[in-house]
């Protein structure tokens, strides 16, 4: 029971870790209908910003962490911003082959910038929490996996009431449903899709943090392989549904770490693919995700 009780809440670090990429992947996609791959390398920009501003702010207390969170979501949403501005604000209305090819240029210039600033020879990343770990019989359980999860936890109840509970929020759904008909009741369609791009990049850049507080190893291209798992996350969940998102992300991070912890461990990324296969197939709209015809 014990060994289940550690697979279950490693898995649950893990898909928190996922969920909070992966709600920037279907942020984006809810307002503009694209997905923005180069979304997970704005996660590994997210861990090098832990990284040196560790070499600023005193490490291993609870406040500096916390400084050294928000730092992170900081520059990350400056980031997200900046590329929306710079490389898909000209495409908006365009072929949506022409954005899905610039995302993954704006995706390879990230990761090929961060070899030429950062270094491509991966990096040790600082103990910004104070770390303990607390024993209940054979079960061990790490302060980094009870951080990662409750602030996981806290941001996405943030994230709902933003997008529930604010004005700014209101006009993200309106843009959502009809950005046409958002912009003739006053809705500036460029301040809120600048904010969606902002926000989901917040999220993705304290994923980055979280997942160097149990993975401390980063390197520029370290945000490919959880990219990827969390927009398969994205899509498990439904595309374009927040809660759904969350839900994918906790579920495929659960499902690998079981998958790990058994003889089939060598086929954990396959099988987290072999997911996505079979949700494209018997349910394309995802868990939570609802059918729609859209006009073309």
């Amino acid at each position: 029971m014990s060994e289940f009780l550690q697979q279950l809440i490693n898995g649950l670090s893990l898909g928190a870790i996922y969920a909070l990429i992966a709600l920037g992947y279907t942020m984006v996609y809810g307002v503009l209908r694209f997905i923005n791959f180069a979304h997970s390398d704005v996660f590994m920009v997210g861990s090098f910003i832990g990284y040196y501003l560790g070499k600023i702010i005193p490490e291993n207390t609870v406040w500096g962490g916390l400084a050294i969170l928000l730092g992170a979501m900081l520059g990350c949403a400056l980031l997200g911003m900046l590329i929306e501005r710079l490389a898909y604000r000209r495409l908006r209305g365009g072929p949506t082959l022409n954005v899905l090819i610039t995302a993954i240029g704006v995706a390879l210039l990230l990761e090929y910038s961060g070899q030429v600033f950062f270094g491509a020879t991966p990096r040790t990343f600082p103990s910004v929490f104070p770390s303990a770990n607390f024993s209940f019989g054979s079960l061990v359980i790490s302060s980094n996996q009870i951080i990662v999860i409750v602030v996981a936890a806290l941001l996405m109840v943030a994230l709902q009431l933003i997008v529930y509970r604010t004005k700014i929020g209101t006009a993200m759904r309106a843009v959502s449903l009809n950005p046409k008909a958002a912009q003739l009741v006053g809705v500036n369609n460029d301040v809120v899709i600048s904010f969606t791009f902002g926000l989901g990049s917040a999220l993705a850049g304290a994923g980055g943090i979280l997942y160097a507080l149990n993975y401390p190893s980063i390197d520029p291209l370290m945000g490919v392989m959880p990219g990827l798992k969390a927009f398969v996350a994205a899509v498990l969940g439904g595309i374009g549904n927040i809660p759904g998102a969350a839900l994918g992300g906790l579920l495929l991070g659960t499902v690998e770490t079981f998958v790990n912890g058994s003889q089939w461990s060598t086929y954990k990324d396959a099988i987290a693919f072999a997911i996505l296969i079979i949700i494209l197939l018997f349910r394309p709209a995802g868990l939570l995700g609802k059918f729609t015809v859209e006009k073309v």
